[in-house]
């Protein structure tokens, strides 16, 4: 692992240069020529003309669209995912954790994207099957493996908003493990982004991706989701703006959680239909608005 200040540094240092937009995909990398990249485009272009069919795309984050937006009065932020041993973060455990940072301006324009950062983790019992089944991890793979626990709250604190994908799940779990990385600002784009208002049906990370033209295979990995929810973060919405400026905004106002404790289950529909017409969950503290954000971050805090 390189070391933390360093990488820290290198997203301070870098605020005010542009974002180099790439030029060639990982797919002409790998395999084709420019001529048969030309020729592919045209065929996606004439499947896709007929209607009936959609061409979805390996996902890497090269391969979408980067901004040359200067920085200017810009924040950090980071994309956390962990993969567990079950559902209750008081008796289950992380067995992967995997966070990457980016900067961000006022506009939710995202300007720079850091390394990926992973760790596993020994939960030091057996793997229950259906986890191996889903993560591909095993017990032989885990065994011995530890989180770094001085890193990644490094990392953790160096941002000024911690964002997931159903972050009220992730964060019980990440600040269970990592007790020093508690109170950070999180956000959620799972359930803080109206992602039907900006054209997309569904709430599911893979479903999401999938409508935006990307797909990721293999087993079910944190990194790969990382990767996914900062690639829909900074789509261009047909509506202007960004999903991420939405999320800022969005977690930056006050949110409440209504409890019916007591009521009968036979009014559980009635009382639903009572419910605000829009919730937020997942940013518990609202983090503040990207101005405030920026004063942290530029007085050191990444440092």
């Amino acid at each position: 692992m390189s070391n933390i200040d360093d990488d820290s540094d290198a997203l301070t240092r870098t605020a005010s240069q542009p974002v180099r937009p790439s030029i060639r995909t990982n797919a002409e990398d790998r395999t084709a020529t420019m001529f048969e990249q030309s020729a592919i485009a045209r065929m996606v272009a004439e499947i896709e003309a007929t209607g009936d069919f959609k061409v979805l795309r390996r996902l890497t984050l090269d391969d979408i669209p980067a901004s040359n937006a200067e920085g200017k009065d810009s924040s950090i932020a980071a994309v956390v995912d962990v993969e567990t041993t079950g559902l209750d973060p008081q008796s289950h455990k992380i067995i992967e954790l995997a966070l990457r940072r980016f900067r961000f301006d006022a506009n939710g324009v995202i300007t720079k994207i850091d390394r990926s950062h992973r760790w596993l983790e020994d939960p030091g019992a057996p793997l229950d099957i259906e986890i191996t089944a889903l993560t591909g991890l095993t017990d032989a793979y885990l065994s011995g493996q530890k989180i770094e626990d001085a890193a990644a709250t490094k990392l953790l604190k160096s941002a000024a908003v911690v964002i997931a994908h159903h972050a009220d799940f992730d964060r019980k779990f990440v600040e269970r493990r990592l007790p020093d990385a508690k109170g950070l600002a999180w956000a959620c784009s799972c359930h803080e982004i109206d992602w039907q208002a900006a054209g997309f049906r569904g709430v599911g990370l893979g479903w999401l991706l999938a409508q935006a033209g990307y797909f990721f295979n293999g087993a079910h990995r944190a990194g790969a989701d990382v990767d996914a929810v900062i690639a829909l973060l900074r789509l261009e919405l047909p509506t202007g703006g960004t999903p991420l400026k939405e999320l800022i905004a969005t977690a930056s106002t006050p949110g409440w959680s209504v409890r019916a404790a007591g009521a009968h289950f036979d009014v559980k529909d009635k009382l639903r239909s009572k419910r605000p017409l829009r919730r937020f969950g997942g940013s518990k503290p609202p983090v503040r608005n990207a101005t405030g954000l920026l004063d942290d971050v530029d007085r050191g805090r990444s440092q």
